[in-house]
């Protein structure tokens, strides 16, 4: 019994001795515990340096003693490689780490960059600790607590990662632009003392052949670290216009090799492909107010999203090069860098960019070559186009250095004279005249007082009463005259419907192929059968007119491969095979008789051709804009000089050295 008792008092002091451990713990634990309102005080102190974060201030208040000013000093060395951007930012949760006690807790703050509009930000989650000071609770500053795993004495920045910029290609695949060697040639504002830099600035456009007021007012107004580009020379060019300086004399004046989307040539298709450039401010504004009208699409980053456009970014300025822009241009990305004191640098974040997408055109390189080499040494405003009949794809548009810029092959409307002829004689032949037809061909002829005219050195052989494939040969004007009453104006206009002309091309840039006017009554009806009065077209749609003879069918013209199908409305009177042999032959008899000789021993296919003349202006004698069109096999030409002699003398050897080039190139 007394043994058992003994076993009882044991037993019951163990208990009391537990149950005083017990009791200890559970006070312990009780004064380690983080209230709610302790937490909710370290949260708010949290979410007032969040929220000075996202304004870029540091909010020292919210801040321990003795982090504050090194947070002040070391906060904006952190960031500043990410320029004025701005972050999101977000308190997560704030939470108690395990095995501290009651002094520390840990918020986790979500950092959101937007680094470049339309592209994913960076955005991680960075661990602020937060401890309870004799102040309260408060952030204790490190380098991490800004950007997640930062050291000491470590910075970040945003690099922009260019994309390829799309080629731009041609027939068959061939590239058209490409990256090629350029220098950048232009004031480094580093390198000259500010009371110097406008007059450097004034030199070195002198030097290179541009406006030097223009330029130096960019100058000075340039950050004095800032490279001011005056213009971009492919490697070996020299400036055109320049004054011969040395620009090793300039002070500032620098050069930036790199390379840049071009042509094989500076005028290669120029008004048609256009120019890349650094994007200007204008570009910049134009693409953030786009942006801005897409809303959350346009933030996705696709390339079927208008992503906005930044300094230094290269995009096409005009011609198909701006047109096409957004798909050309890719999507830029960006890298943010961690960068150690030594200067090694770590990727933190990447974006890759998306290269552009190539742009793929019915150009062919040798025949637009051929075609810019043939008109290089005309002065006045010229053009040559070409077209391929069986596809109706466009092979070249040159234009020449007298447009001094101007679209002349797709947007210059001229009177095409007796080139328009083709389509007079196609209403001549549905109205029942046939090429054996008889018609008086004389020196003159008059019409309500209006008196018309051959032009100057007709030949006098072939004057007289001559039939409609001579006068057609030979460009008699009053011989078709004559026949005005067998084709109306509106059958005349439908004949230039059906071989491609009244309806604007679907060719990716601005064109036009011209109109014929329905009505139209004696002398103005008159005019128009031999190409005059207000029939008005350019060289590109002459092309397409001899196009359509060549194919038998309307032509459509195309130039860009993956456009819209460019088909418009069916003419109302379609050309027929029938007609369009006849019109062949009266073209081929051009050729081997009548104004259009100068072709006949052009190597290759059998040339069909037509010769025009127009008179303009109010001067006496009036002057002539001169033209001439050819088919020679699967090739459609046409040819504009503003200003000419005549059609044989002065558009024809330019239309001979384009063929025979071709011809020899293949």
């Amino acid at each position: 019994m007394t043994r058992l008792d003994h076993r009882s008092a044991a037993t019951k002091a163990a208990g009391l001795a537990l149950g005083a451990l017990t009791a200890s713990v559970a006070a312990l634990s009780a004064c380690s515990t983080i209230l709610p309102s302790e937490q909710d005080r370290a949260r708010d102190a949290v979410e007032r340096f969040a929220a000075g974060m996202a304004t870029g201030q540091v909010e020292t208040e919210s801040l321990t003693r003795d982090s504050r000013d090194r947070a002040a000093s070391e906060t904006p060395l952190i960031l500043a490689g990410l320029g004025d951007r701005r972050p999101g930012v977000a308190v997560v949760s704030v939470e108690r780490p395990v095995g501290d006690g009651v002094t520390r807790l840990d918020a986790q703050v979500r950092y959101t960059w937007q680094i470049r509009d339309g592209l994913p930000p960076w955005s991680y989650v960075a661990t602020v600790p937060v401890v309870r000071t004799d102040d309260g609770w408060r952030v204790r500053w490190t380098p991490s607590a800004v950007v997640l795993g930062l050291d000491a004495r470590q910075r970040v920045r945003a690099l922009r990662l260019a994309a390829p910029r799309g080629e731009v290609l041609g027939a068959g695949g061939q590239p058209l632009v490409v990256d090629r060697p350029v220098l950048r040639v232009g004031i480094d504002r580093a390198k000259v003392p500010a009371a110097e830099a406008a007059s450097s600035a004034r030199r070195l456009a002198a030097a290179v052949g541009i406006d030097p007021e223009p330029y130096a007012g960019r100058v000075t107004a340039a950050g004095l670290q800032a490279f001011v580009e005056a213009l971009v020379l492919r490697v070996g060019q020299d400036p055109e216009g320049g004054d011969g300086t040395d620009l090793s004399t300039i002070p500032g004046a620098s050069t930036i090799k790199e390379t840049r989307p071009l042509a094989p040539t500076p005028g290669f298709a120029s008004t048609i492909i256009g120019r890349v450039g650094p994007a200007t401010a204008e570009v910049v504004q134009h693409s953030q107010s786009l942006q801005g009208s897409q809303g959350s699409q346009g933030s996705q980053g696709s390339q079927g999203s208008q992503v906005a456009v930044s300094a230094g970014d290269l995009v096409g300025l005009d011609g198909l090069q701006a047109k096409r822009d957004a798909e050309l241009r890719g999507r830029a990305g960006y890298e943010i860098e961690r960068v150690h004191e030594n200067g090694v640098t770590e990727p933190l974040h990447t974006v890759k960019p998306e290269p552009g997408r190539p742009l793929r055109t019915t150009l062919d390189a040798t025949a637009q070559l051929a075609a810019e080499r043939a008109l290089a040494d005309v002065d006045p405003a010229a053009a040559v186009v070409a077209i391929q009949p069986s596809t109706g794809e466009v092979r070249a548009v040159a234009t020449g250095p007298g447009s001094k810029g101007a679209p002349t092959a797709t947007l210059g409307l001229y009177a095409p004279g007796s080139t328009f002829k083709v389509a007079t004689a196609l209403a001549l032949l549905r109205a029942g005249v046939t090429p054996e037809t008889t018609t008086p061909c004389s020196q003159r002829a008059t019409v309500d007082g209006r008196s018309f005219k051959n032009y100057d050195d007709y030949p006098a052989d072939r004057l007289g009463d001559i039939s409609l494939r001579t006068a057609f040969a030979s460009s008699c004007n009053t011989s078709l005259i004559s026949l005005r009453d067998k084709a109306t104006q509106q059958s005349l206009a439908d004949a230039a419907v059906a071989l491609g002309l009244g309806t604007d091309p679907a060719l990716g840039v601005p064109a036009s192929l011209g109109s014929v006017p329905r009505e139209a009554v004696g002398t103005e009806h008159a005019a128009s059968l031999i190409g005059q009065g207000k029939v008005q077209t350019t060289p590109l749609g002459m092309a397409t007119v001899v196009a359509s003879v060549a194919a038998g069918r309307v032509v459509r013209p195309r130039l860009v491969l993956d456009a819209p199908d460019p088909a418009g409305d069916a003419p109302r009177h379609p050309l027929t095979e029938t007609e369009a042999s006849a019109l062949r032959d009266l073209m081929r008899r051009t050729t081997t008789e009548g104004s259009g000789r100068l072709l006949a021993d052009v190597p290759g296919a059998p040339v069909l051709s037509k010769t025009g003349t127009a008179e303009y202006g109010s001067e006496a004698p009036p002057r002539t804009h001169a033209w001439m069109v050819a088919v020679q096999g699967d090739l459609a030409v046409a040819v504009f000089v503003e200003d000419g002699a005549g059609g044989a003398h002065t558009a024809g050897p330019v239309l001979e050295r384009f063929l025979v080039d071709v011809g020899a190139a293949r």
